[in-house]
């Protein structure tokens, strides 16, 4: 009985441990992530949310300004709501 008790603390303690990395490397992510933003570095996704690299290959121009997207189906919902801006009847 005495085992079980000391390898269940074992693996308790190992668990611990990993996830205190996971949470530590989770952090040091997110102070990058904050950084990067505040250098300019990383734009947001106007659709999504999700930040990408100013230079991303996934861009429209609308006017003066340049959207950069995640992915392809981002980019696609954004030009389905430009459309759908343009198209609004006048009244």
């Amino acid at each position: 009985m005495l085992k079980f008790i000391v390898i269940g603390l074992a693996l308790f303690i190992v668990y611990k441990l990993f996830m205190g990395d996971k949470r530590k490397r989770e952090m040091e992510q997110d102070k990058t992530t904050e950084k990067k933003v505040a250098s300019g570095e990383l734009v947001k996704d106007p659709v999504c949310g999700t930040y990408v690299n100013k230079g991303g290959d996934i861009r429209v121009k609308n006017g003066e300004k340049i959207h950069v997207f995640c992915s392809y189906d981002c980019r696609d919902k954004f030009l389905k709501q430009l459309e759908a801006e343009d198209v609004t009847p006048e009244e």
